[in-house]
This record gives C-alpha cells, structure tokens and sequence, in this order.
C-alpha cells in the first residue's frame, strides 16, 4: 500500500519530532524549511565554518539543541528534505515554493504546518532609523554571525526574550546599556501560579535577571519607550521610568520586542479558519490541541499555532504526528497510551504559556500613546497620522480596506509587523474593542519571490 504524501513545513523543534514519529511508523514525509540547516530558530544552527560548542551557543539549553539537531540528522535518509526552500503560495493541495530561485511544486495528501513564530514589535518613534532590531534579528546576529547588534546595545519591550537575548550579549562580553521591560513586578506575582508549572523555567529567567544586575546592567520594568533617537541612525533610547523619570539612555543601537508571536500566513492561504485571543490579542487558527485545524487535511504544531516555546513546540509535533497517523489507519493501544501522555503532558505546557502571556502583558496603551508622526509601517514608512486619515477620510473600518488607502501592510513584511497595530489604531479612531479592527488577510506571494523563479523555467513537480 502507497504511503500518503505527507509534507511538513518547519524544520524547528515541532517538525523534527513531527517527522520522527512519522518515520518510525514507516511513513516517509516530506520536510520543508527556509532555513539552510535545521533546528528552527530557537536552535538555530552555527554556520558550517564555526566551531563554538554547542553550551556556548545554547547556555542552559544545549542538552535540548543537540537531542534536537542528532534527531533530525538520524532521520536524512528516510525523508525528502527540501531546506532554503520558501513556500509562498497553497492551492489545491499543491505548495508552491522557490528553493535556490528554482520553482518547486509539491503536492500533498496531508499538511502539517510548523511554522513557528516571528517577532512581534510594537512602533516606537524614531524606530525606522538604522541600529533599529527586533530582538529575534539581535539573538540571530550573535548566535548565527558572532556579532553584536552595536556596540552599546539598549534592550526594551517585554517578555522572556527579552531577557534571555540580553543575558546572551552580556555572556559573548557586549556592552548593554540597559533593560527596559514594559511590564511591571506585580504581573508576574498575578502569574505566578501558572508559570510554578516549570519552575526550572522560572528559575532559569530569574538567574538571567540576577546575572545582568550583579553586572550592574540597568535592569527597569513599568517602563514606557517614548523615543529613539538620532539623525539617520541611533543615538540613544528616551523612556519614562516607572515613577515618572524621564532618562536618556546613550546607545548606538536597539533591540525591541514584545514577546513573539505565531506565523499563521501558510495557515491563512491553506483555507484554516481564525478567531481572536484576547489574552494575546492576536487572529490565531482554530487548533485543537491535537493539531487539527478547520481544514480536513491541515494541522498545525508547535509556535506557528499558540506561542508556548519549544519543550511544549517537540510535545505537540509529536501529537500531531499520531493525529495524521489517525487518519492512515488504526492506532493500536500501545500507540493510544503513548498520544495520552503526551497529551497530558502538552496541556501542563499550556498553563505555562498562559502565564508568560499574563506575567509579560502586551501594552497595547503604548499604541494610543504615539505621536501622529510615529511611523507605523517601516516598510512604506506610512505614520499613525496616515493611518487615521484613511479612517477618517477613506471610512477604512477595517485593516484590508486601510490596507487599500494607506498601503500598510503591502510592503516587505506584509503586515507581520503592522498589522496587528494598523488594527489597533482603527478600533481605537471608532471607539471599538481591538478585534473589531480586523485581521489582514494573506495573499500569495507571502514571501517575496526572486523575479526570475519564474520567467525561465515552468518548474519541478514533486508528487
């Protein structure tokens, strides 16, 4: 009997355990990543040249990295790996990708998506100048490149990355002008039954904080960004201390960041249906925690689905595996025992992440607090002012139809970073609760596409 074509797209934490489950029940899927080599973002491999260990690369989390990166080399030789390969478009079960500006079409009898998550930013005026990073872009520089972002780094936003990209730059000997952390102390203490679910999470975020003070790194939460400055490029970082200070803070360049949020676009082109979370205030697909979406023949794993990291990321690709392998025949008790537990063991994860979301709150007040000539969309460099005006004058109620007359969102990003604020700003100008502002729909291409994919060639098919 012909194995059904399976294709997983992510080679991070989810697709690898994804695909391990697969191969070891004798079913041969098909592996996709953007990525040269596996391991997703949170175990971003070193490039080939480098020789840094693997506890320098991943501090405390190594033993997880390299279990991650030998799985995934055990399984080569029974899976077609299609890595630096980007899908952009999903139509009728059929992938369309580019991999080395060659078109690729892959067709599928399954698909399960572990697309992991992407930053998620919130503007700060002056942001659009150069020194400007998203704290993913500043992890990805030291860790990928062995560089630092600037030579006097300030870190604000909130969230664990926040910290753990600080930590990171201060253990490679960078200079860092300091942590400014949105949230206050007292959500964390709300949180804390919740995030008591892995203490040695906890604990590890804790030795972080404790590690930067003895330091003598700046380290404030309750705080507000208002400004960064400079001509063309960063000078420093202006921010309101939680008891009403205003202190200028000299640096040559900034790491934002407001936690991290799911890329959902492939599930969007792929038909899933969406609802709005108001705990993270974002559109996220409807998932079950066994990986079902709305679509029959769609799942979804790991952070491309709910942000819960990568312990509970290996958990539910792993799920979804068994859920597939659901659909191809009977699973037998032993095989039922073992989707159980992982079950169970996925929602204690969850509670966990529920809890990062309430300790690190996102400040959609910060939105509101904005100047009109903030710019909104670094992209098209379109400001709030702009925003409010197809509002006002264009009668834009919701993102895609501001989309039209402000063109946020139709620039290099496609509304990964402006969106949700886009959103925002226009549920706000008619006095309307956040979600009313609507979610921007994804449109093929999602990814740019390189002008000569297909000009010459009409392509490789790959049943």
């Amino acid at each position: 009997m012909e194995s059904p074509g399976i294709v997983i797209i992510g080679a991070g934490p989810a697709g690898i355990r994804c695909a391990e489950i697969l191969v070891k029940h004798g079913i041969r899927p098909v592996v996709i990543d953007e990525q040269p080599r596996s391991g997703g973002q949170i175990y971003k491999r070193q490039p080939q040249p480098f020789q840094r260990s693997y506890q320098k690369l991943y501090g405390s989390e190594y033993q997880k990295a390299q279990a991650v990166h030998q799985t995934f080399d055990q399984l080569q030789h029974d899976i077609d790996y299609y890595p630096e390969t980007s899908v952009w478009a999903i139509h009728d079960k059929t992938l369309y990708a580019h991999q080395h500006a060659n078109p690729v079409e892959i067709r599928f009898d399954f698909l399960i998506l572990c697309t992991g998550a992407t930053d998620r930013v919130l503007p700060v005026e002056g942001w659009e100048q150069a020194g400007t990073y998203s704290l993913g872009g500043a992890q990805i520089a030291l860790k990928h490149q062995a560089c630092a972002i600037g030579h006097q780094v300030a870190f604000t936003g909130t969230g664990p990355l926040l910290y753990l990209v600080a930590y990171q730059y201060l253990k490679a000997g960078a200079t860092i002008a300091g942590v400014y952390d949105t949230s206050g102390f007292a959500s964390r203490l709300k949180a804390m039954d919740k995030l008591l679910m892995k203490p040695y999470a906890l604990w590890q975020g804790l030795k972080m904080i404790g590690a930067l003070k003895r330091a003598k790194v700046p380290v404030h939460t309750g705080v507000t960004p208002e400004k960064i400055t400079g001509e063309g490029e960063v000078t420093g970082l202006e921010v309101k201390l939680r008891n009403g200070q205003r202190r200028h803070v000299a640096c040559d360049a900034v790491a934002l960041g407001f936690h991290i949020k799911p890329e959902t676009q492939l599930a969007d082109l792929a038909g899933c249906e969406f609802s709005y979370d108001t705990q993270s205030q974002l559109w996220l697909p409807d998932v079950d925690q066994q990986g079902r979406t709305s679509v029959p023949h769609v799942f979804c794993a790991g952070d491309g689905c709910r942000i819960l990291g990568a312990d509970a990321a290996e958990l539910s690709g792993k799920l979804v595996a068994f859920t597939v392998l659901e659909q191809t025949r009977s699973l037998n008790h032993q095989q039922k025992k073992q989707q159980s537990g992982l079950l169970a063991r996925f929602r204690r994860m969850k509670r966990f992440g529920d809890g990062l979301l309430k300790a690190f709150p996102w400040p959609a007040h910060l939105i509101d607090q904005l100047s009109d000539k903030a710019v909104v969309c670094r992209c098209e460099m379109i400001t709030k002012a702009e925003v409010k005006l197809s509002v006002r004058e264009k009668e834009a109620t919701e993102v895609n139809r501001s989309k039209s007359f402000s063109r946020v969102g139709m620039g290099r990003c496609q509304g990964r970073y402006c969106a949700h604020v886009n959103a925002h700003i226009i549920a706000k100008e008619h006095h309307h609760v956040p979600e009313t502002g609507g979610r921007q729909r994804s449109q093929a291409p999602v990814k740019p596409i390189p002008v000569n994919v297909y000009t010459e060639t009409s392509g490789e098919t790959h049943p």
